[in-house]
């Protein structure tokens, strides 16, 4: 799993199958983390991309429990997932 972001994952990891989007405000996602999302999640969409190198524990979260980014709203704190 991934380390501190480990409540996400299993967060992704437990939604329905049938479920195939599902849109997430920063506040919320916070919640299940227990603690607050860096500024740059904030600042910038580039924090939520699916980049497949480098070390990004955070992106990891969702990835490994088969999910993507779909969008981001930064101005309006949400980003939406996509089962892949």
């Amino acid at each position: 799993m991934a380390g501190k972001y480990m409540p996400l994952e299993k967060y992704f990891s437990d939604l329905p199958k049938s479920t195939h989007e599902i849109t997430l405000s920063f506040e919320g996602i916070e919640r299940i983390l227990k603690f607050k999302l860096p500024p740059s999640a904030y600042e910038s969409p580039k924090w939520w991309e699916h980049e497949k190198e480098g070390n990004h524990i955070n992106m990891r979260a969702w990835s490994n429990a088969g999910w993507k980014v779909d969008s981001v709203d930064n101005e309006k704190t949400w980003v939406k997932f996509r089962r892949v």
